[in-house]
Order: structure tokens, then C-alpha cells, then sequence
């Protein structure tokens, strides 16, 4: 599909001494930067089976934006299998993986990518992913979707629909706690059934022989709605609160939610999207699969009306950027 991927995986595989276009500035590194006090905040977790469920997620949004959900309805054999196609992918050899790779350049952001080749002018990130769309139909190109492993389409399909149904019920109950219908997100966003798109990303993060002077992912807040992820049990996602940087404890079987930015923007700043970054490890390989949830290309980024009414003022305007627009300037670093 494009050019050859210069991995990281690779590059940890045969890697004497750290390039320096990784190492971060001092401000950056995770070593200096980490909250490493007596009592650590811990992000919130949310029991999806209990009554006080959705006013805690909203507690969480305000405060955190981020939060983790437990009893949430998606069975372990599939979290399992999700995570079984991912490892194997990247335990492929590198020219089978090679077969899905990205062309951004093309326009094709879509595939197996890595930061190597597209972090130019800035400090690398030490990290390579697969990225594909998983939902409506009608924007999935199964073209970028592996052969192998054995069974992918199957465990990305099977994770999709579980997908679909927890990002609605979460969207609801944040949607209930600005005081709107419970549907009132997914149709700002949607403008119909199908019309939110999920995209399917794998970060892998090899061990890395310098972790403290490295990021998996700098800091960001994701531009979508709302990202649900799953990682293995090696740590390293980071979230931000009060200027200090916190680990986000892993919690077995528990999914971990990000506000994103325009869940931020619709509630008018009532919800705030997670500051979030990764970090990793010396030994052992980490990794994560965060499903993105996406508005419509044309939704026009804006607080809900409803939001901004009386005396109320907005606090963003984006001109009436389209979402597309948006991304294409957040991913350039453009001025929005």
C-alpha cells in the first residue's frame, strides 16, 4: 500500500544506545514529571451495574475526564481475543506487516504505521500502531484489515458491536447529566444511527532501554468524542490534574474512558477531555487498543444550544468548522 515502515519495534530489536531524536527535554521525561507522593489520586472507577453509575461518570468527567468502567457488559473471551490478533499481528514478521502499511502523504492514514517516519521536526514518540476504521459499514475498508493473524475480522467485529453498544450508553448518561435528553450527544453527533464512527487503533510500545527518557505518546487530548480503551497489564498510561501527572493504576477487566475534545466543546466546558500521555518500560512490551468515537465528517464543532442559552456565553468558537476541518488542523497543528 505505501512506502516501508521504519518501525520502533524493529529499532528496539537490534538498538545499542538511544537515538537521540527520542530523548525528550528534561520538562518531558516521566521520571521528573511523575506525581510520586504518599497518597496518589487515583482516577476514578465506575461500577456500570450500580444505580449511581451514571451520576458517577459525570462526577468524573467534570473533575477527571477520564475514568474506568468495570461490569460493563463486554465479556472477557472477547477482550481476549481482541488482545490475542493484536499481539500476534506485531509478532508477524516485518514485511507481512509491511503489506498494511499507511500513506499519509496519500491521504491514507489508515494501516500499520509508526512514529518514526511521521513525527518530523519533532521529538520522536516510541511507539507503532494499526489503525482502522471498525463501524458504520459503509466506512470500513476491510483493505486495511490484516489477513493474519488468524481470526482478526472476527475478534475486531465481535469487539465492535460490544463497542457500539457501551459508547451509547455512556454518551447518554453524560448526555443526562447536562440536563439533556439522553440521546441528545449521539444525535449531535450522529445526525443518525450510523452515523458515529468507531476507529480500531493498536499501540505497541516495545521495551524501550532508556524508559525515562522517552514518551510512548506525548502529551494530548484526543480531538474525537470519546475513546474507550483496553491495555495489557504493563503500566503506563499517564493522565494530568492540577499541573502534576498521575499513573492510571490498571484494574483487571476494567476499561478505561476518555473525554474527548468534542464532548469538551459540546457541554460548553462542563466536561473536560483527559490530558493524557504514555510512558514505557525497560522490559516488557506494552500495549493498549483504544477504540476511537468519532462525529460525522460534517458535524459543525460547537457548544449544544441548549448549552449556551440566556446569560450563558460559549466558550468556543470554531467558526463553524466542520469536524473535519478540526482534525485536519489539530493533526497539522494548525491554528483552529
Amino acid at each position: 500500500m505505501a512506502g516501508v515502515v521504519q518501525s520502533v519495534q524493529a529499532l528496539a530489536s537490534s538498538l545499542g544506545a538511544l537515538p537521540p531524536e527520542f530523548v525528550r527535554p528534561e520538562h518531558e521525561r516521566p521520571r521528573a514529571t511523575t506525581f510520586r507522593g504518599a497518597s496518589p489520586l487515583q482516577i476514578p472507577v465506575v461500577d456500570m451495574s450500580l444505580p449511581d453509575a451514571g451520576s458517577r461518570m459525570v462526577e468524573a468527567a467534570r473533575e477527571w475526564g477520564i475514568f474506568q468502567v468495570v461490569n460493563h457488559g463486554v465479556p472477557a473471551d472477547t477482550v481476549a481475543e481482541l488482545q490475542r490478533v493484536g499481539r500476534e499481528f506485531f509478532a508477524l514478521p516485518q514485511e507481512e506487516k509491511q503489506r498494511y502499511a499507511m500513506d499519509p502523504a496519500s491521504g491514507k492514514t489508515e494501516g500499520y504505521g509508526s512514529s518514526v517516519q511521521r513525527s518530523t521536526g519533532d521529538r520522536k514518540i516510541w511507539s507503532d500502531n494499526l489503525f482502522h476504521a471498525i463501524s458504520p459499514p459503509a466506512a470500513v475498508n476491510h483493505g486495511f484489515w490484516p489477513d493474519k493473524p488468524r481470526g482478526y475480522r472476527e475478534a475486531n467485529e465481535a469487539y465492535c458491536g460490544h463497542m457500539r453498544r457501551l459508547t451509547r450508553e455512556v454518551l447518554e448518561r453524560l448526555s443526562a447529566g447536562l440536563g439533556l435528553e439522553k440521546g441528545a450527544m449521539a444525535e449531535a453527533f450522529a445526525g443518525g444511527d450510523d452515523g458515529l464512527v468507531l476507529m480500531q487503533k493498536v499501540n505497541f510500545y516495545p521495551p524501550c532501554p532508556q524508559p525515562e527518557l522517552v514518551l510512548g505518546f506525548a502529551p494530548h487530548t484526543d480531538l474525537c468524542a470519546l475513546t474507550v480503551l483496553v491495555a495489557n497489564d504493563v503500566p503506563g498510561l499517564q493522565v494530568s490534574k492540577d499541573g502534576h501527572w498521575y499513573d492510571v493504576e490498571h484494574v483487571p477487566g476494567a476499561l478505561i474512558v476518555n473525554v474527548g475534545d468534542q464532548i469538551e466543546i459540546l457541554s460548553n466546558g462542563r466536561y473536560r477531555a483527559a490530558l493524557h500521555r504514555a510512558t514505557v518500560s525497560k522490559e516488557k512490551t506494552r500495549m493498549s487498543w483504544p477504540v476511537f468515537v468519532h462525529p460525522r465528517r460534517e458535524y459543525i464543532v460547537a457548544p449544544h444550544p441548549r448549552l449556551v442559552a440566556g446569560e450563558i456565553p460559549a466558550k468556543y468558537d470554531y467558526k463553524a468548522k466542520t469536524f473535519e476541518d478540526y482534525t485536519y488542523c489539530k493533526i497539522n497543528k494548525l491554528p483552529q
